[in-house]
């Protein structure tokens, strides 16, 4: 099922100067990107998704590029990556097989050098969206709901 993720404003980059969609969404087909738009265009467009919206600003995951936060087992600390809005770990802090285990079962990401996240039509639906605080709202990893804060 196709889903519209929408928010006050969607971004495509975090960088300063990247395009601002004021009412913005994305629709979201499986695990990849199916449109960007505002929300008006995509309802349009896509009638039978189902919509989602949240409070703040959409944009895309997070690159996590310190050592995993602390938990009791490796699912957990994955888990604690994604509540931060980030889908992307780098290899050099998922040291044991039990870590890179638990990222590959959550579609998180495993790279070797940190990259510039970004949505991008028929790229991988990964996306965050953040209050007005900087705090995580909700996580997508490969299109698939991963946190919401509640």
């Amino acid at each position: 099922m196709e889903t519209i993720h929408a928010a006050d404003e969607v971004r495509l980059s975090w960088d300063t100067g990247a395009e601002r969609i004021k009412d913005g969404a994305v629709l979201v087909g499986r695990d990849g990107v199916g449109g960007i738009g505002t929300l008006a265009e995509l309802r349009a467009k896509f009638p039978r998704a189902r919509v989602r919206r949240w409070p703040g600003v959409l944009g895309p995951a997070r690159v996590h590029e310190g050592p995993l936060p602390q938990a009791p087992s490796a699912r957990e600390r994955i888990h604690e990556v994604l509540k931060t809005g980030a889908v992307v770990v780098l290899a050099e802090h998922v040291g044991t097989a039990e870590l890179r285990a638990a990222a590959e079962r959550n579609d998180v990401v495993v790279l070797a050098r940190t990259r510039v996240p970004a949505i991008v039509p028929s790229g991988r639906a990964d996306l965050a969206v953040f209050d007005a605080d900087g705090a995580c709202v909700a996580t997508v990893c490969a299109g698939r709901l991963v946190h919401r804060r509640r």
